[in-house]
């Protein structure tokens, strides 16, 4: 089944892209959900005429994406955990944590855009991936120190 993606999907394409799907994913899921419309002639000659817009939009999402990367690349993020013997984390450090301290350094970026396979457990530096949009990512620098409990 061919459809026009009317939305950029990260697995399929870019938005304006014409792409073969199975039909039960297209008629199922990308059409009802409105992410997606039949290749047909009529749409084809509406997509011709969306070219120069859809091209802008593109342009736009990539000077965001790249600002977003310059502001994110080189951010380093200290996160104080309470630590038990061998200093073993009590919880963990998530994605919703980093993008919360973030947040307080005026960096707003969703917690779903940090790529974080696992949380992270141990104290010490970690490379978080991060995606900034428009296929690119950039790293931020977590470190996770031991909370200072006053006696």
């Amino acid at each position: 089944m061919e459809l026009i993606l009317k939305t950029t999907i990260d697995t399929l394409g870019q938005e304006g892209d014409i792409v073969k799907v199975k039909s039960g994913y297209g008629r199922n899921y990308l059409v009802p959900q409105g992410k997606a419309v039949l290749a047909t002639k009529e749409n084809m000659a509406i997509l011709e005429q969306q070219v120069s817009a859809i091209n802008a939009k593109k342009e736009l999402d990539q000077k965001v994406a790249e600002e977003l990367s310059k502001k994110i690349s080189g951010t380093t993020i200290t996160i104080a955990q309470r630590v038990g013997e061998e200093d073993k984390l009590y919880g963990s450090v998530t994605s919703s944590e980093i993008a919360e301290k973030l947040n307080k350094l005026g960096i707003v970026i969703d917690r779903r855009k940090i790529m974080l396979d696992e949380p992270i457990k141990t104290l010490g530096i970690t490379m978080v991936p991060c995606k900034t949009g428009y296929q690119m990512t950039t790293e931020i620098k977590v470190e996770i120190v031991p909370l200072a409990i006053e006696e």
